[in-house]
């Protein structure tokens, strides 16, 4: 089965087509990072209005880089939820109108079990059941994963996400957008433990997360600051170490309370090079093995969505001719594929 994927969840054009046999076909990005860095951050509107613009010739484009037509393709997934209303809603009237246009069937796709998946894509694939970690500019999440769609979450962040805490704190350093990466490459040029920053949460018992007051205290640190480049660097060290050991000590938890050994780890902070190197220290230290996606995959793509709506779509899925999206959409309502 060769399926069509689209993800216009946020502020990234993803296409691609995935053939349940050969793997990835073809791959298709437009992200919206220079429409949007004059704002600092995502303009809703303008997110919905590049995403009219770039999506069919992206599909095209995927359809010339795989060397298929139409024809060729046996259905469509796109992503439905989460994420903002009006980009959603983008994605999901071309992806159901394409589907029905070409009489193929249509499934809406969670985009979180699509980042859940995304390790799947690569030759080394993480057996069920495993632990996932979910940390992303609007999750921060951790979950069991039994098999696809039978996830139990075990704690999930309580205001900011770790990748929003990440931006938040490079805007108040004066980074450009996006913040995260620049903060972590700044944090590159850090010297360790020059400012000793909170690991919240972590005294107590509990798998759930608080970015919120992190930020904060990079906040008054900052004002506090010389505001020299070193110091900045140094500040930057520290609040990444602070964000990568409470994302540490929350998986060994949850791993303890699973009795589990295997962590995935997907989302767009998990492109962040520290705390790869952390978990994977980790791994090794209990036996056990923690699995990403490539760097491509970590961030929004329309590869995951293709990958997550095949399944479901192999497993007689599909959606009905009514277009839905779901802004928030919590991954215990997905019904589990038992095939």
């Amino acid at each position: 089965m060769r399926v069509l994927g689209i993800e216009t969840s946020c502020d990234e054009t993803g296409i691609a087509i995935y053939d349940t046999e050969q793997g990835l076909l073809a791959h298709q990005l437009y992200s919206q990072v220079k429409l949007h860095a004059d704002y600092g951050g995502v303009v809703p509107e303008l997110a919905s209005r590049d995403h009219v613009r770039k999506t069919l010739p992206l599909v095209k484009a995927a359809l010339a880089q795989a060397n298929l037509t139409a024809a060729d393709i046996d259905g469509v997934a796109y992503t439905a939820g989460p994420g903002l209303v009006g980009a959603l809603l983008v994605g999901s009237c071309i992806g159901r109108s394409l589907a029905y246009g070409w009489q193929v069937p249509a499934v809406a796709v969670h985009h979180m079990e699509g980042h859940l998946l995304a390790p799947m894509l690569e030759e080394d694939v993480p057996e069920f059941p495993f632990v996932a970690l979910l940390v992303s500019g609007g999750h921060t999440q951790l979950v069991r994963v039994n098999g696809i769609g039978d996830y139990q979450l075990l704690g999930e962040s309580i205001d900011d996400a770790a990748g929003e805490a990440f931006d938040k704190t490079a805007k108040l350093m004066g980074l450009d957008y996006p913040g995260g990466p620049r903060l972590a490459k700044l944090a590159t040029q850090g010297r360790p433990q020059q400012y000793q920053f909170p690991r919240p949460m972590t005294d107590r018992p509990g798998l759930d997360f608080s970015f919120s007051g992190l930020k904060t205290f990079a906040a008054n640190t900052i004002a506090a600051s010389d505001g020299s480049e070193q110091a900045l660097a140094d500040i930057a060290r520290a609040f990444q170490d602070a964000v990568v050991d409470t994302l540490l000590i929350k998986c060994r938890r949850a791993l303890e309370q699973t009795q589990l050994k295997r962590l995935v780890v997907a989302g767009g902070v998990s492109a962040n090079q520290h705390l790869r190197e952390q978990l994977q220290q980790f791994a090794q230290r209990i036996g056990g093995k923690v699995y990403f996606p490539r760097g491509e995959f970590c961030t929004d793509n329309g590869a995951m969505i293709a990958f997550a709506g095949a399944q479901r779509l192999m497993a007689g899925e599909h959606a009905d001719i009514a277009i839905k999206t779901f802004p928030r959409w919590p991954l215990e309502q997905l019904t589990a594929i038992t095939r």
